[in-house]
């Protein structure tokens, strides 16, 4: 059973992620002006693709080697972009709220690696 709730509740993380990430890339194509970049690389293009491919290893319960690979990635992005908010040295697009996603980016990957983690652990368990 916990099992199964680890397993949703890292899946129901993950489209929450890809929605809000494909949201900005759908801005970015728009406008050009949806999300940062680093040497014309949309962060946002980035974030997007570090949420889907851990989702298919997810899915397809293997390669946890790259799903770490890319959600450590990502939260190091996020953690760096959330300082740079934090001290006034970047600015990360808001929500409608006016909260910086990158704060909301880094709650969700530190959430699935922790999740992951656990996951595992439970799986060897059993």
């Amino acid at each position: 059973m916990k099992e199964k709730i680890l397993k949703y509740s890292i899946f129901i993380i993950l489209i929450i992620g890809l929605l809000g990430a494909g949201g900005l890339v759908i801005e970015e194509l728009k406008t050009g002006e949806g999300c940062p970049k680093i040497m014309h690389i949309p962060m946002c293009l980035v974030i997007l693709i570090c949420f889907l491919i851990p989702l298919i290893a997810h899915l397809l319960q293997k390669w946890n080697t790259l799903y770490f690979l890319f959600t450590g990635l990502a939260g190091s992005i996020a953690l760096i972009a959330s300082i740079m908010q934090y001290t006034g040295h970047a600015e990360c697009p808001k929500t409608a709220s006016g909260t910086p996603m990158c704060f909301y980016s880094l709650l969700l990957f530190s959430s699935l690696i922790i999740l992951k983690i656990i996951h595992i652990k439970s799986k060897s368990n059993t």
